[in-house]
């Protein structure tokens, strides 16, 4: 992103216009995320997909001052050559490129159920995962009682509808519809 503080041990993202430093992830956190991405990268080979997982990205739709660096990302190989921002900068500006984001929540959850999610769903992102393995979103977004929560938006018709998964039900994901994996199996590397 220009203006992005390079060589940096921080992370940053764009918010409106204004680059703010993300905290680092926790070791649970990261454990999670990397379990996540593990399980997903198994699919993409299993399945042989064009896809791929990269080491560091930022998601930066168009018409926004906002840009994003996800948990993890799934880019499509066939269609990064259309990105304009990609093999220098490492910016994704459009949806096609992305058949799934994961965000694992911290203490900012706010952002990956309010402003992330808009972005996402603005830019045609197919599926995008929330993965609450502490049960910190909002009464609105994961229910009441408060608990760990694993929700799968998938676009349909521009829009975001969602499903949610709690304990040892088996996460449905339309990108990866085999995929076997529960949601008790995610939350437990956070634990």
């Amino acid at each position: 992103m220009d203006g992005y503080p390079e060589n940096s041990e921080h992370r940053y993202e764009l918010h409106n216009g204004e680059i703010l430093e993300i905290p680092k992830a926790t070791g649970k956190h990261s454990t999670v995320a990397g379990f996540s991405a593990r399980k997903v990268g198994t699919e993409i080979e299993r399945l042989n997909l064009p896809y791929f997982i990269p080491k560091e990205c930022v998601i930066k739709p168009m018409r926004q001052e906002s840009g994003y660096e996800p948990d993890i990302i799934v880019l499509n190989e066939q269609a990064i050559g259309n990105e304009p921002r990609w093999e220098k900068l490492l910016i994704i500006t459009m949806g096609l490129s992305v058949p799934l984001i994961v965000e694992v929540t911290t203490t900012n959850w706010g952002d990956d159920y309010a402003l992330k999610l808009e972005a996402y769903e603005s830019m045609g992102i197919q599926e995008y995962w929330i993965v609450d393995y502490l049960g910190l979103g909002g009464r609105r977004f994961i229910g009441n009682p408060k608990q760990p929560t694993f929700s799968v938006y998938q676009l349909i018709d521009g829009e975001y509808p969602v499903k949610l998964f709690r304990r040892g039900e088996c996460i449905e994901s339309p990108t990866f519809p085999e995929l076997k994996l529960t949601a008790q199996q995610v939350f437990a590397k956070g634990n």
